[in-house]
């Protein structure tokens, strides 16, 4: 191997010719040199590598605190808002008066069925405390919703029996001339049974609907004179008869406290008041059970 060495000034250039052991070693010398020079290149940039995954790994950290922290946040809000719900619920049931729906975590909803197929995967997420919270928040807020839904069920269930059965007195300011029962006919003077109650009063007196429900009847009878009789469901029907004057027709829907007459003495009468009928499921039953007489 033969090596020119020329040097700075003007001269005459070097010539050294080395044996073939002299280039092995100059060969492994470059050899070295250039591994030395690729394993600092690597580190470096193995460095470099490693040290920007540690900086996203740690931005990844620091987004997951923050997440973590802001869902415990939301945790702790929405818990205090079922112990609202709770004091709520307690307060309507106990306005409302309803003993079958209790509120609060030592009243859980009667519930059950087999376990399902996923519930080993489900087992191994609730190892996180977030997740157990998180999961008994979700059955607080649907045992509340179901129970909530219940409560105003049975109130309109309950509102609408309240409309629909037959409350209060059809002619405030009347009063009883006959009652329900066995009397004398104030026609005939035979013993006869009556089959409502008269309010006697003034004629032109206003007759009012006893429930809400519909007019079924609205026209003239040979004995009842002028009557209307009003459909209410459950079984529940009024007649009010003798009147001066109908104001509503069949098939209107009247409400509850509705003037639908004025009291007069037309028909079967002896003098101006209304006779007031309340049948249940096809019987005639005693008015005065529901009117508030004194």
């Amino acid at each position: 191997m033969n090596i020119i060495i020329i040097p700075r000034k003007r001269s005459k250039p070097v010539k050294l010719v080395l044996g073939p052991l002299s280039c092995a070693f100059a060969a492994l010398a470059m050899v070295g040199v250039v591994a030395v020079a690729s394993v600092g290149v690597y580190q470096y940039a193995h460095r470099h590598i490693v040290e920007r995954e540690l900086y996203t790994l740690q931005q990844v950290k620091s987004s997951a605190e923050a997440a973590l922290g802001a869902l415990t946040s939301r945790l702790s809000l929405l818990q205090s808002h079922v112990l609202r719900l709770d004091a709520l619920g307690a307060r309507l049931a106990d306005m409302a008066q309803i003993d079958d729906i209790e509120f609060g975590a030592d009243n859980p909803p009667g519930i059950g069925g087999p376990q399902p197929a996923q519930a080993a995967t489900a087992s191994a997420l609730s190892d996180s405390g977030l997740l157990l919270a998180m999961g008994r928040l979700e059955r607080a807020l649907h045992d509340r919703g179901d129970k909530l839904a219940a409560m105003e069920s049975m109130l309109m269930g309950r509102s609408l029996q309240n409309r629909t059965v037959p409350l209060g007195n059809p002619a405030q300011g009347g009063w009883v001339s006959s009652r329900f029962g066995y009397r004398s006919d104030p026609i005939t003077g035979n013993r006869e049974f009556h089959r409502g109650i008269d309010l006697a009063g003034r004629s032109g007196l206003p007759i009012t609907s006893m429930a809400s429900g519909i007019v079924t009847w609205s026209g003239p009878d040979q004995a009842y004179g002028n009557m209307i009789e009003i459909s209410h469901g459950n079984g529940y029907v009024t007649r009010y008869a003798h009147n001066s004057r109908n104001l509503v027709a069949a098939g209107q829907r009247v409400e509850r406290g509705e003037v639908i007459a004025m009291m007069g003495s037309t028909g079967r009468s002896t003098g101006a008041h209304v006779h007031f009928e309340v049948i249940k499921n096809g019987k005639h039953v005693d008015p005065s059970r529901y009117i508030p007489l004194q």
